[in-house]
């Protein structure tokens, strides 16, 4: 109980008044939008109304519980993933060390224990205050306020509330490494780690007035998603010398395109990256019979580094590391241009495969 209250005293949660207008030109930081970092902690945006939350941070935490395996990426990119006792479903885990610790812990030979605490929708409350974190670390893709994160406050768990996903620029991802790195007692190192992506990324990204024409995604549930021209991957493709088919301008928001539009679409197509969970064109051909007439020179798939239990690493590590991931995307789409029935090596791509 000692331990318990030291935490809700030095751990201070708190909502700042007023409204703020947001943008990347008035905030300390280069590209995210929904946090900012002042010397005594971080202060938070919410992407609904502005509002601003300050947490202060007095001592670097050392016992993190991450609800995303994103931030699994920030800490381990600074060193320091062994802060983390508890995450939310390991099978879709792809970080080795997260893994063999868990493992460990199943095994009781961890030196420091480290626990899977279920689900968002339906999380191990017992086990997580059991863990005494010292913040538990989530994400919410509504406006109100998730249940269960209420419940987890009224259990007296610090929470940290993050926006991370809703960013649009690849950067601006990349950049959360430093609210990480904040709350570890690591700010220098993160904002070295950011730097690095940062020049690296900005190195290699193409400008061109002919970019390649490119159809992203495949049909989920009947439905197919394309996301609209300012979103983070379309801007990753952008940035590599393409173009997104059927992407609506002035918008991040996807929209849903009809299996006719993306017929015709497909015969401008020069690549096609990411068709579901396909690793062949006999599996693209089974999905979608009609989609075989056309000779799409170059499709790859971002699935080189998944698990078993449905994690991908893209969406893990690839937060952190868009420089990474730019780099894949420049390859495959220079390719296409310049050399299309050459199939890029695969041990010079991360994230992506060729579906062959």
């Amino acid at each position: 109980m000692g331990r318990r209250i030291l935490i809700i005293c030095t751990l201070l949660l708190t909502a700042c008044s007023g409204r703020v207008s947001r943008s990347g030109a008035d905030s300390g930081m280069e590209y995210a939008r929904w946090f900012d970092l002042i010397p005594e902690g971080i202060v938070t945006i919410s992407p609904s109304d502005n509002h601003r939350d300050t947490l202060i941070v007095p001592r670097p935490l050392d016992r993190l519980v991450c609800m995303s395996s994103s931030y699994l990426a920030y800490l381990d990119g600074i060193g320091c993933d062994s802060v983390v006792v508890g995450v939310s479903g390991i099978g879709y885990v792809t970080d080795p060390s997260i893994r063999e610790r868990y493992q460990a812990t199943r095994n009781g030979t961890a030196a420091r224990p480290l626990y899977d605490i279920g689900y968002d929708a339906d999380p191990d409350y017992e086990r997580i205050v059991a863990l005494q974190p010292d913040l538990l670390i989530a994400y919410s893709v509504s406006a109100a306020e998730p249940a269960w994160l209420s419940r987890l406050r009224d259990l007296g768990i610090p929470v940290l509330l993050l926006s991370e996903q809703l960013e649009n620029h690849p950067l601006a991802r990349a950049e959360y490494v430093r609210l990480f790195g904040a709350l570890t007692g690591r700010r220098e190192k993160a904002d070295s780690v950011f730097t690095a992506i940062r020049d690296r990324y900005e190195s290699l990204r193409v400008e061109t007035d002919s970019p390649v024409p490119v159809l992203l995604n495949m049909p989920y549930a009947d439905q197919w998603f394309v996301p609209g021209a300012d979103n983070y991957m379309t801007r990753l493709v952008r940035d590599a010398g393409g173009e997104v088919l059927g992407s609506a301008p002035g918008t991040s928001a996807s929209r849903i395109m009809s299996l006719e539009e993306a017929w015709m679409l497909a015969g401008e197509a020069r690549a096609w990256l990411n068709p579901g969970w396909c690793r062949s064109r006999e599996q693209l051909s089974d999905q979608l019979p009609s989609f075989s007439r056309f000779d799409i020179p170059v499709i790859y798939n971002n699935i080189r580094r998944s698990t078993d239990g449905g994690g991908n690493d893209f969406w893990e590590s690839g937060a952190l590391r868009a420089d990474r991931v730019l780099d894949d995307l420049v390859r495959i789409l220079r390719t296409a241009k310049e050399n299309p029935q050459k199939t890029v090596p695969g041990d010079s791509l991360y994230y992506f495969i060729p579906v062959e």
